[in-house]
């Protein structure tokens, strides 16, 4: 297992390599990219516990101004990767990716710098989670939101519970995480739970624009502002966390949750019956 521990090289920008994540330094900005296309950037424990790593170091480098998460290829994240492959790169813990997830979540959330999530393509699971962490959040207008959990038996976790009824309310929430539905660019701009939606053809160039305005930005101003409105209104995050663990950990045992994870890797209709 490859852990992000020994801080960037100063001479090339580049932080020490991570499974399934890209991390580099340029004129301020540490891009962070979810680097497995192949699976719409499924997440591993590894990939997680990268990111927070990553962003625990962000936290203490002079040189980063904001950050920028995105996502290889045509997505932003399909969520935890439950294929068989995906299932054997992780811990034999199952509670474990949970608590990596929270990290990431914590340590963006806590990081003292901007850090925008840039969402070209789907945000799905903990996707979702790891997107709205971020302070803005672009999308593409061919990207869609979808909370998919009770797809196979589980809840929504990565602080979700919180961070979506933050910024869309309630009973929207409840809909996007009971009715798992995809949620597309246009609808989460209305609703409120992205910053802008751009078209795809201007996509980075407009990205680009908003992370040359932060990096010129004051970095004081930035931190202070963050702070101030994560404080009033994220209070349920670090509860919310916790009690999601606890739900999650009770539900992956599940006959229903044995039950999604067959049908999805049999792609078929699953019959639950908890």
């Amino acid at each position: 297992m490859t852990s992000i521990d020994s801080g960037i090289d100063s001479s090339t920008g580049v932080y020490p390599a991570c499974n399934g994540l890209s991390v580099t330094r340029s004129d301020g900005v540490l891009s962070v990219t979810l680097n497995r296309p192949q699976s719409l950037n499924s997440l591993t424990e590894d990939m997680l516990r990268g990111i927070a790593d990553v962003m625990e170091q962000a936290a203490t480098d002079p040189d980063v101004r904001v950050v920028r998460l995105g996502g290889a290829g045509r997505g932003f994240s399909s969520g935890a990767g439950i294929s068989e492959e995906d299932q054997t790169s992780n811990s034999h813990n199952p509670t474990e990716i949970i608590e990596e997830a929270n990290r990431a979540v914590r340590a963006i959330a806590a990081l003292p710098r901007p850090v925008v999530a840039v969402v070209q393509g789907p945000a799905a699971g903990i996707g979702v989670s790891l997107a709205l962490a971020c302070d803005i959040v672009l999308a593409s207008d061919a990207a869609f939101f979808l909370l998919a959990f009770t797809k196979i038996g589980l809840m929504p976790d990565g602080g979700a519970s919180a961070l979506v009824a933050a910024a869309i309310g309630r009973i929207r929430a409840m809909r996007m995480a009971l009715l798992a539905e995809r949620i597309s660019a246009a609808e989460a701009q209305q609703w409120g739970l992205v910053s802008a939606v751009y078209p795809a053809e201007r996509f980075d160039e407009e990205v680009d624009n908003v992370l040359s305005t932060l990096v010129a930005g004051p970095a004081i101003a930035f931190r202070k502002t963050k702070e101030a409105i994560n404080a009033a209104t994220l209070t349920e995050l670090d509860p919310a966390l916790e009690r999601e663990l606890h739900g999650q950990s009770a539900l992956i045992s599940s006959n229903d949750f044995r039950e999604g994870t067959r049908a999805f890797q049999e792609r078929r209709k699953p019959h639950f019956r908890d």
